[in-house]
């Protein structure tokens, strides 16, 4: 019986070289600003939802009575607001509020945007010249026009802003993706699955969408980053969810209100969860950029 002898420097080439996955995460790993969005993100949802359960409060009485207390005082840490709810937990319950919608319409847009820009770019011809046509004739609409008006019309509620939101986040991605679909579909495995006879479902749904889903993920973060800034922009305009239910952008709107007389703990508190979340999905999303970027995995 023979045995095979491996000459020194020819080893396997999985154990020498490490697995895409792995060098995935090694890169997303060594960002140092990724690993704080990742850890801000987590500590946001445990406030919003568990936080709840370990500071339980009323958020749909008001009392006059207790209104606009201090930070500090008794039983309210952060104090109280104009309707005299309790603040800490308003910031909860406007924080599962803000998050929930931003989720949403984000994953919705990327989802909606990514299939059109798929088609769009696999099929080409005149079928990719009129699906843009359409997505540029949208993006020459300024966004926050159409939300303002289809929000003044329709009465806001989660379900209501997460659609509203999503039609007019879906074009970013959709351009995003037809660019990679138009460099995938000349692709060898692509033209050898057209002469097994695949369809273009087959195409875009097995090649196109799965080999482009780097972009599709850093692209998801950035879009629900502005989804959650499209919630308190509209809050702030007054567009917001009816109370008693609030979003960050419904307390920071009411609190300004109140800052000529001292009060700012009403504006604080829902800014700075603005700018945490908001900031949180940057950093990830530059970090999964740089994770799926081809030319730092081979370094």
């Amino acid at each position: 019986m023979s045995t095979a002898v491996i000459a020194p420097g020819h080893e396997d080439a999985d154990l020498a070289t490490p697995s895409l996955a792995r060098r995935t995460v090694q890169v997303f790993t060594g960002n140092k600003l990724a690993l704080t969005g990742v850890i801000v993100l987590v500590l946001l949802l445990a406030f919003c939802y568990i936080g709840p359960l370990v500071h339980s409060t009323d958020q749909v009485h008001t009392d006059l009575s207790q209104a606009n207390l201090a930070p500090g005082s008794p039983g309210h840490i952060l104090g109280t607001t104009d309707l005299g709810y309790d603040l800490l937990g308003r910031l909860m319950l406007a924080g599962q509020s803000s998050l929930e919608v931003g989720l949403a319409a984000g994953l919705l847009a990327t989802l909606f945007g990514t299939l059109w820009g798929a088609v769009s770019g696999y099929f080409g011809g005149w079928t990719d010249a009129v699906m843009m046509r359409v997505t540029d004739a949208a993006l020459a609409i300024p966004a926050m026009f159409l939300l303002v008006v289809v929000a003044a019309i329709i009465t806001p509620s989660k379900s209501v802003l997460i659609v509203i939101i999503a039609a007019v986040a879906w074009l970013s991605p959709a351009r995003l993706v037809r660019g990679e679909a138009l460099s995938l579909r000349d692709r060898e495995y692509v033209q050898a699955m057209r002469m097994m006879g695949g369809g273009g479902a087959r195409a875009v749904f097995r090649h196109i969408v799965p080999n482009a889903i780097g972009t599709v993920i850093v692209n998801c973060t950035f879009q629900i980053a502005d989804a959650i800034l499209y919630v308190s922009y509209l809050a702030f305009l007054g567009l917001s969810i009816p109370p008693p239910a609030t979003d960050w952008g419904s307390m920071l709107s009411s609190g300004i209100t109140y800052t000529q007389n001292g009060y700012w703990w009403l504006i604080f508190p829902p800014g700075i969860a603005i700018v945490l979340v908001v900031g949180a999905f940057n950093f990830v999303g530059d970090g999964l950029r740089d994770a799926f970027e081809v030319r730092l995995q081979k370094k």
